[in-house]
């Protein structure tokens, strides 16, 4: 399958934003947004003017699908199942992003990125109502119990990620037991609740793919 291999720091860079693709590094102060380092390129001030309504449409629809590490057909495909569900299309599109299980493994702070999250469920390492699932793009559904196997729960990078619910704690849609390594998707997640997605302006989106 193919995947993005460069560097990420770069991707952020480019969009202005903190994408949370590198886990706890993001917060300290090697990250390149701490440092204020402009955009990528040469000359970015010679790109920094006006940008039309499509340049506007498309940054925000980049932002979105690098924040959840996906490639632009399973990212558009996604949101093509949004367009066809009653309701709100940009809510509906956040709630599907927020319902795949290497995200869900990355809220639950099983992973301290969505990325190392990817790489737990493809190694067979997450169970969904016990039953191991290695599929990220996997749908998880309200009720849904998602919990590390027992012989990978003392991995290090499972331990460190989950000290972060100490700290932080967890989205009010997810539940997650520390001690026993496991978690329930308790509810579908309200706009207004993804708080690091407030920025964003997923009607821009909308009206990309709306062409």
């Amino acid at each position: 399958m193919a995947r993005y291999t460069g560097p990420v720091c770069r991707m952020c860079r480019a969009d202005g934003k903190k994408l949370m693709l590198k886990g706890t590094r993001c917060m300290s102060d090697k990250c390149p947004m701490n440092k204020k380092r402009g955009a990528p390129g040469k000359d970015p001030k010679v790109r920094a003017g006006k940008r039309s309504e499509y340049g506007l449409q498309l940054i925000e629809k980049q932002k979105i699908r690098r924040m959840y590490g996906m490639l632009e057909k399973q990212f558009r495909l996604t949101f093509d199942r949004a367009l066809r569900m009653p309701g709100v299309t940009g809510e509906n599109f956040i709630q599907l992003l927020e319902r795949r299980l290497d995200n869900v493994v990355y809220r639950m702070h099983y992973a301290v990125s969505r990325n190392q999250a990817r790489q737990l469920v493809l190694h067979g390492h997450v169970l969904v109502n016990g039953k191991s699932v290695n599929i990220p793009s996997y749908e998880v559904k309200v009720g849904d119990v998602i919990e590390i196997k027992e012989k990978s729960k003392k991995l290090p990078v499972v331990q460190d990620a989950l000290g972060e619910v100490s700290k932080s704690g967890t989205m009010p849609w997810v539940t997650v037991d520390v001690d026993a390594v496991k978690g329930t998707f308790a509810a579908l997640p309200r706009r207004e609740e993804v708080t690091d997605l407030l920025d964003v302006k997923e009607q821009l989106v909308v009206e990309f793919y709306s062409k």
